[in-house]
């Protein structure tokens, strides 16, 4: 029987695994046809929203495997709009705001609170986190 769940990354994507075992769950989850609610990044996941990482060409761009990820199956990405604040991660409102020169925000992350976090989890069969 398919299951909701609800998936936070706490992993950056450079340093950690968490962050690739997380994209890698996922997959399987969808492949399986079960459903996620909500992806949640929070901590250093939240480096995973960033459109401005380039990796070197011999290792895996794990920021554009999630939009990937997000894109092909319409997924509800969420990046904790406090952590990502404190990293450097600016969707064109908070550029505005805080009069920085960029937004580096992915299209396909939105930035929000903690509250998002909780929402999904309560409709959610299991909630997930991978990192520390």
């Amino acid at each position: 029987m398919p299951m909701k769940f609800t998936v936070v990354i706490l992993g950056a994507p450079e340093g950690s695994l968490s962050s690739r075992s997380a994209l890698e769950f996922c997959r399987a989850l969808l492949e399986q046809n079960h459903q996620i609610e909500r992806l949640f990044f929070y901590a250093d996941g939240v480096h995973n929203a960033s459109s401005l990482i380039a990796p070197p060409q011999d290792e895996a761009d794990l920021p554009a495997s999630w939009s990937q990820l997000i894109n092909e199956y319409k997924l509800d990405a969420v990046v904790c709009i406090a952590a990502a604040l404190k990293r450097g991660i600016l969707d064109h409102n908070e550029q505005t705001r805080y009069e920085k020169n960029a937004a580096n925000l992915g299209a396909c992350f939105s930035l929000s609170g903690l509250g998002q976090l909780i929402a999904a989890s309560s409709v959610s069969d299991r909630t997930i986190t991978f990192g520390s």
